[in-house]
């Protein structure tokens, strides 16, 4: 009996003496099951899995849905949900933060610069120096030295348009942005790239850009789009929309309108764009750019420093394209860019 109710003592003090297991909050700009959000959430859990920490055995995994592109989304309003993913987050005591898009980091993250929790933040379209102006949060991409790494969504617009340029005789590009913070933040990418490539004569075309201010406007820029013999194909970044009477359209609403109505080919940011209808090309993998930022946080999981963990740029550029789109277009795409395609989409 002793040796009984010792065994007993001895289970129930390692099963004290176990470590509680640590505490992931996500912190999302998007709503639910977002097709540029959930593809990083996806890939966040697949790298922090496969790094041996798994929900209901070591993990605790909280998520909070900002939901700034189709509902909050005034400025005053994507702060209050800051404030309010803020509140949880205090609440709950997480060991490492992940934030998925600019809102969400801006709002979140950068409030939280050099408090004792580890943040990783993930598609962040603006600079990592714009918003160290704001608050200094980094002492340089290599090394950050504060509580917060994470990953630049890095467009490579200048790769889809080569993909573009090897496919069709291009003579104007039109980058279609809009007045969102992350809109704002893709058209001064955008700047920055086509800057780049001009000082280094590289650009197979001419790129303009054009701020779309409403859906009023983004219909009448389809229309010129269509008429301009020399506009060849546009770059879809215009993702936040409102009408005259207030109503928000967010990217189904336009990528639907864009392929029902366009009758030139569209390179979109990611390949979720694409399986919805855009044409194609090079754009970012945000499964894989979730995946990237996943392993920064398994990292600082297992005890790493985020001061010391660099901020990267997104590695991976998917090639594809919809088939489909392309043969409702009349283009014909080579046979050696679709063998080197990631994925090809057929309807």
């Amino acid at each position: 009996i002793l040796l009984i109710v010792s065994g007993m003592f001895i289970s129930t003090l390692n099963s004290a003496l176990a470590d509680p297991p640590k505490k992931l909050f996500v912190v999302h700009s998007y709503e639910r099951n977002h097709i540029c959000g959930q593809p990083q959430h996806d890939g966040a859990m697949k790298a922090i899995k496969e790094a041996g920490w798994e929900m209901g055995k070591n993990l605790d995994i909280r998520v909070y849905h900002m939901n700034t592109k189709k509902i909050h989304n005034t400025p005053e309003a994507i702060r209050e949900q800051g404030q309010k993913a803020m509140k949880e987050i205090r609440q709950y005591k997480p060991d490492v933060i992940l934030t998925l898009d600019d809102n969400a980091f801006k709002n979140v993250a950068l409030p939280m610069t050099d408090e004792q929790t580890g943040i990783v933040f993930c598609g962040m379209n603006g600079q990592p120096e714009d918003y160290n102006k704001i608050k200094k949060f980094m002492e340089t991409r290599t090394r950050p030295g504060h509580n917060i790494t994470g990953i630049y969504e890095k467009l490579h617009i200048r790769e889809a348009i080569e993909v573009f340029a090897n496919m069709l005789d291009l003579k104007k590009v039109l980058v279609l942005e809009d007045r969102s913070p992350t809109g704002r933040a893709v058209a001064l990418q955008a700047k920055l790239e086509i800057k780049a490539c001009q000082v280094e004569k590289q650009l197979p075309c001419s790129i303009q850009q054009k701020t779309i201010t409403s859906w009023e406007d983004f219909k009448k820029t389809i229309d010129l789009i269509n008429s301009d013999p020399d506009t060849g194909a546009y770059y879809l970044a215009a993702l936040l929309l409102k009408d005259g009477s207030g109503k928000t359209y967010t990217a189904p609403d336009i990528i639907h309108y864009a392929v029902q109505q366009a009758k030139k080919p569209a390179m979109g940011p990611n390949y979720a764009f694409i399986k919805m209808g855009l044409y194609g090309g090079a754009s970012v993998d945000f499964f894989a750019m979730g995946y990237q930022a996943g392993k920064k946080v398994a990292g600082i999981l297992d005890g790493g420093d985020p001061g010391n963990l660099p901020i990267e740029d997104a590695e991976r550029i998917a090639l594809v394209f919809n088939l489909a789109r392309a043969e409702h277009l009349g283009i014909k795409i080579p046979k050696d860019i679709l063998l080197a395609a990631d994925e090809v989409f057929r309807k």
